[in-house]
């Protein structure tokens, strides 16, 4: 038995939207036909049900930090990324029961929001079972850092919790470049496997650049009071990115994250540097961390692969991307169907699930969702998302 259903758009990402199309869809939500009006008619479809708004494939979220869930409203807004921090390695330790609890709903709360794929960084193993009983798919991140510590033991820790999280799949990366030191960047490339996908958090703050830069400001500061001696990265005339992205693996997808701070001259570094980038936008986090938005049209004129995150319940109040969407919307005018494909084709791209996911294609089984848009194609607070597959 199959399905059909209907909408005033459906929007397949891969090819123009199609007005009062019709999806055929298996039982086990494996797309078998995508056709316009005329062609349903033509085969004499007739009991298509209909949906008010329009259908899209399942939304990737490809940033997210689902151990510190437990965390969400607990650290205020609008501090700083360095008083971000301190806050939360004063606050993350918390009874196990209460993480994983917070997990679960969190989890549960990104499948009713239309995502059907995370990229989720991970310190600790206790996100574990909470993604294997899950209907979404999670490439976790094994996040490292050590600036002054030796590497050795601590990618030797790394590697044992990689194997620890299957049969999910899971990579070593490093955290950010203010806390990995050359000789960890230059281990975990070395650890890194062909079927591998790399992440890493990148210029979020301007105090980020200033420490390579100039060896001042916040983070600077954030060191100095830490007991953390300086490196001869630091006070190097040359920016946080301009000392990561040669040491990062450059044979699997690779993703910037929140590249808030990031100029046309890091982006065209970037890109005769690394050929398989993609730049997370967490629009949101940005906001309540450090109330500050990335110059988004430079991304668009620079034809970049862009992708989507929420980040973490700690600096986001809720995990949706269409609130992503909303905000890009809001803020910089990105229109529904560019942030879309955001949201969609190039997050299953980067993680390498695309034969699935990411669009309404035949064969594939990408998850279907109704946002319940207007005409006029504009992501209102109201705006509401469901999923059907």
């Amino acid at each position: 038995m199959q399905n059909f259903i209907t909408a005033d758009w459906i929007f397949p990402v891969v090819s123009q939207p199609i007005q009062n199309g019709v999806l055929e869809i298996a039982l086990d939500g494996t797309i078998k036909q995508v056709l316009t009006a005329d062609e349903a008619k033509s085969q004499g479809i007739e009991q298509a049900k209909y949906y008010k708004g329009v259908l899209v494939p399942g939304l990737i979220n490809t940033h997210c930090h689902l151990e510190l869930s437990h965390l969400r409203g607990k650290i205020a807004e609008k501090t700083g990324l360095t008083n971000f921090i301190k806050a939360l390695l004063a606050i993350r330790d918390q009874p196990e029961d209460e993480i994983i609890a917070a997990m679960q709903a969190a989890d549960q709360e990104m499948y009713e929001n239309g995502i059907v794929a995370v990229g989720d960084i991970s310190n600790l193993l206790i996100s574990r079972s909470v993604k294997l009983n899950s209907k979404i798919y999670y490439q976790t991140f094994v996040e490292l850092f050590g600036f002054n510590r030796p590497s050795e033991p601590i990618v030797e820790a790394g590697i044992q919790l990689k194997n620890d999280f299957a049969p999910l799949k899971a990579s070593l990366v490093p955290h950010a470049p203010y806390s990995v030191s050359s000789t960890l960047f230059e281990q975990i490339s070395t650890n890194t496997q062909i079927e591998d996908v790399i992440s890493i958090h990148n210029q979020e703050t301007v105090g980020e650049n200033e420490l390579f830069e100039k060896g001042t400001g916040t983070f600077a500061d954030f060191f100095a009071a830490a007991g953390i001696a300086q490196s001869e990265a630091h006070n190097s005339g040359k920016n946080a990115l301009n000392y990561h992205l040669p040491k990062l693996p450059k044979h699997v997808n690779t993703l910037l994250v929140h590249n808030t701070f990031s100029t046309k001259a890091d982006m065209d570094f970037a890109q005769k540097e690394h050929q398989k980038l993609y730049w997370c936008l967490c629009p949101k986090a940005n906001l309540y961390i450090e109330d500050h938005l990335p110059e988004v049209e430079l991304f668009k004129n620079e034809a970049l692969k862009i992708t989507l995150g929420t980040d973490s319940l700690t600096s986001n109040n809720e995990l949706n991307i269409l609130a992503e969407m909303q905000t890009l919307q809001f803020y910089k005018n990105i229109s529904f169907e560019e942030s879309l494909k955001w949201a969609t084709l190039n997050g299953a791209e980067f993680l390498g699930i695309a034969a699935q996911y990411g669009s309404l294609t035949v064969g594939k089984k990408p998850g279907i969702v109704l946002i319940d848009l207007a005409e006029d194609r504009i992501i209102k607070k109201e705006t509401t998302i469901k999923r059907l597959f």
